[in-house]
């Protein structure tokens, strides 16, 4: 192995440099005056490409199309149920009509509390709880030749395994999230729900449950303000029967130990004194009785109520894989290699068949590089 000394590298790199520079000023010159002999494809030829390929440019989409369509019927049917309800909620305050509208169409519920908005419905539709529960109950097994009269649980259904029966309700509570989609109309408040399943009976059945337990949820867990309400004041109205009770049992003792009480200036003092608080203890019992009353109505008028729209009925298409869908996508697809791979061809024989003195040059120039690079660093190739 030898080595250059370091002036000679140095005229070695020089003289490099000075030829890269020649060469490109030999290329702008070519380029201004219209001399260069490698040129792009223009439309002619793109058509050219084409019609002389076109047994590719045709093949390859169809052939493309062809397995696609033969793989989706590879893939296992999907059906769609869907259902649609409306949360009905009691509107606290009255807000003219056109606010209300305008709100809606920006998503805004203006009147109402947030755990009364359709939202709120949406949201709880995918909650642990509730999608546990579905999870938990019983449906006809399809896979079974018993017919409707065997039953299994939603998780042994949809095949979910785990590391013990915690991981497997985890497992299935994502799975079963990903099979709902919700879509909520802030202009109407409806919801509508859609449950994807491989069996069209499973995919209305689970529908439907998410609709019930969710009623379930909304009339025995959910507290309103007017069952909190109900219940303070029934125990308040029970605290000031109670206590008028007491004064009215001291007027009734008073009397029966004082029946002369007119003809004492104190008694008579002590007498009216009694006989205020009796008056004080009876309207206080009668107005929390009045408002006991209007509780116990606004506790069933405040109670929210789902009404279901439309119930969930096993559709009788399948929603997936739609086959035109992806043959279409797979002739596209295959349209663009057949297209792409006809360019390159073409441009691949363009420059095989226009291998000018600059693509030469090109070449000799790079080899060379490459061995002087190679000297520069002391060794030989």
């Amino acid at each position: 192995m030898s080595q250059r000394p370091p002036d000679a590298a140095a005229v070695e790199v020089a003289t490099l440099a000075n030829d890269v520079e020649a060469h490109a000023a030999r290329s702008a010159m070519l380029g201004r005056s219209g001399g260069s002999a490698t040129h792009g494809i223009g439309l002619v030829g793109a058509l050219n490409a084409l019609l002389t390929r076109w047994r590719v440019v045709v093949g390859v989409p169809l052939v493309t199309a062809a397995l696609a369509v033969l793989l989706s019927f590879l893939l296992p049917p999907t059906y769609t149920a869907a259902t649609s309800f409306v949360p009905e909620a009691r509107t606290q305050n009255r807000l003219p009509t056109g606010i209300t509208g305008l709100a809606g169409q920006l998503g805004l519920s203006l009147g109402a509390e947030p755990s009364e908005s359709p939202q709120f419905y949406a949201d709880v539709v995918r909650s642990r709880e509730l999608l546990e529960r579905v999870l938990a109950s019983r449906y006809a097994d399809p896979r079974s030749s018993a017919g409707p009269a065997d039953s299994a649980t939603l998780l042994r259904i949809l095949q979910v395994t785990g590391r013990d029966g915690a991981d497997s309700l985890a497992r299935g509570v994502k799975k079963l999230s990903n099979l709902i989609s919700i879509r909520v109309d802030y202009q109407t408040n409806i919801v509508k729900l859609n449950v994807d399943a491989r069996d069209p009976g499973i995919a209305a059945g689970v529908a439907n449950r998410l609709v019930q337990y969710l009623n379930e949820f909304n009339t025995k867990q959910r507290q309103s303000q007017a069952r909190e309400r109900r219940k303070f004041t029934e125990e308040r109205v029970a605290a000031a029967d109670s206590q008028l009770r007491r004064s009215e049992e001291a007027v009734r003792t008073f009397y029966e130990r004082n029946r002369g009480w007119q003809q004492a200036p104190e008694l008579v003092f002590q007498e009216a004194r009694l006989r205020r608080q009796v008056d004080v203890n009876q309207e206080v019992y009668l107005t929390l009785k009045r408002e006991y009353e209007t509780a116990r109505i606004e506790e069933v008028n405040d109670t929210p109520v789902i009404t279901v729209i439309d119930p969930a009925v096993p559709p009788p298409r399948r929603s997936a894989p739609k086959r035109l869908l992806i043959g279409l996508l797979g002739f596209v697809l295959g349209g663009m290699a057949g297209v792409f791979w006809a360019f390159g061809a073409a441009y691949a024989d363009q420059m095989r068949r226009d291998a000018d003195e600059e693509y030469r040059e090109m070449r000799t120039l790079l080899q060379r590089v490459r061995r002087d690079a190679a000297r520069l660093i002391g060794i030989r190739s």
